[in-house]
């Protein structure tokens, strides 16, 4: 997303697999959310079902998102692909972590 107000960036160590996600908020609401996924088909799919998820939600709807939501929305992933979804959650979290990081510099 061009001038994103937030980027929430995670990586897996063990299987390489990169997530970035792009957040625009307009009173506390995601308006757009976007994705950059390094890695395998279960973790590009983990990205889109996360934005799909978080779309229109506000910031505390959208922390609420975890691993088992995205999961069931795929309609599953195989036990060892389960760390996709993790992923997933995890990168939300800090997209909205940095966005609230970057409000609070605002308001000093």
């Amino acid at each position: 997303i061009k001038d994103a107000d937030a980027v929430g960036t995670n990586a897996n160590d063990r299987c390489g697999d990169i997530m970035k996600v792009y957040l625009k908020v307009k009173d506390n609401k995601i308006k757009d959310i976007k994705f950059h996924t390094l890695g395998c088909p279960s973790a590009i799919a983990s990205s889109d079902v996360l934005c799909e998820l978080a779309k229109g939600k506000t910031l505390e709807q959208a922390e609420k998102i975890d691993n088992k939501e995205i999961v069931k929305e795929l309609g599953g992933l195989p036990v060892i692909k389960l760390h996709c979804s993790v992923l997933g959650e995890q990168t939300l979290k800090d997209a909205i972590k940095n966005y609230r990081e970057k409000q609070a510099r605002k308001s000093k």
